[in-house]
């Protein structure tokens, strides 16, 4: 898998998070923060802001969810998305 799907993904999945939060939980906010941080990252990956600074977001949003899921003490979603983060960042840097 090369770094562009890997970002592809991680938008998808980060996109698909706001949409649960939505519709299960009513947050206007999970749809609106995913919907821009995706944005920002597509613009990454169509280049449209130098690639190889994407792991910048990505950092950003992983510090963010590891600080809501250290306060709420929850799995679902905060300490999934860090996973998922972490795992979008090492994968890039990987290959």
């Amino acid at each position: 898998m090369n770094d562009l799907v890997i970002l592809w993904v991680y938008i998808g999945l980060l996109f698909l998070g706001g949409l649960m939060g939505f519709f299960k939980a009513g947050s206007k906010a999970s749809l609106i923060a995913s919907t821009v941080f995706g944005a920002v990252l597509a613009l990454f990956a169509l280049d449209y802001l130098p690639f190889s600074y994407n792991w910048i977001v990505l950092a950003f949003l992983a510090a963010f969810f590891a600080f809501r899921w250290g306060k709420s003490k929850k799995m679902m979603p905060n300490g999934m998305m860090v996973v998922l983060t972490f795992l979008a960042i090492l994968l890039q840097f990987a290959t």
